[in-house]
């Protein structure tokens, strides 16, 4: 008899464990999932403001064509902008895009007749909008990793998360955050 209650027990056990470890297992796949299409709308609006930038450079070239420095400062930051790989290379290339952004914005200030140019003026309001999105992006991707991260590091699930294949993930952040506090500055 007391066999067999010792053997209940072990079985009770070994299935709270089992449902323990399934529950843990799928909320771990579900904040992993969650963070990926985090970043997946991370990359799409960096893509859409990377697809705005020759429109608006072509834009400024038409009154500004002496500022080939600048023109090429914002080609780079695009290329790199579309070849980031992961969050570390993303928020490197965000603080290079948001330098270019200023030159850029910068040059346009000097011209009024770019300032009353419809073209350049819509091109401003989807870039701003642009940014937003990224901002908003940006901040749903951390506060997934941030949930992934806290839950693998949890005690007992840091017993065994990095054996089912878990690990943390990186925090999409910019070493100068003053530079994407605000989208660029666009008023004239």
């Amino acid at each position: 008899m007391e066999i067999l209650i010792l053997v209940g027990v072990v079985v009770l056990l070994a299935v709270i464990v089992g449902i323990y470890l399934w529950a843990t297992y799928n909320s771990l796949v579900t904040l992993n999932v969650r963070v990926d299409e985090a970043w997946s709308d991370i990359t799409v609006q960096l893509k859409r403001r990377a697809d705005l930038l020759p429109n608006l450079i072509e834009a400024v070239k038409g009154y500004a064509a002496h500022e080939k420095q600048v023109f090429e400062s914002v080609t780079r930051a695009r290329a790199e902008t579309l070849s980031a790989q992961g969050p570390a290379d993303a928020a490197v290339a965000e603080n290079h895009m948001q330098q270019a952004l200023k030159s850029i914005f910068a040059v346009a200030e000097a011209y009024p007749q770019l300032q009353a140019s419809q073209n350049f003026l819509q091109l401003q309001g989807e870039l701003v909008d642009t940014e937003d999105k990224v901002q908003a992006a940006r901040r749903f991707y951390n506060g997934g990793v941030r949930e992934l991260n806290v839950k693998i590091k949890q005690f007992p699930n840091t017993l065994f998360a990095r054996q089912l294949g878990f690990s943390e993930r990186d925090f999409f952040e910019v070493s100068d955050a003053a530079a994407i506090a605000e989208p660029p500055r666009v008023q004239f």
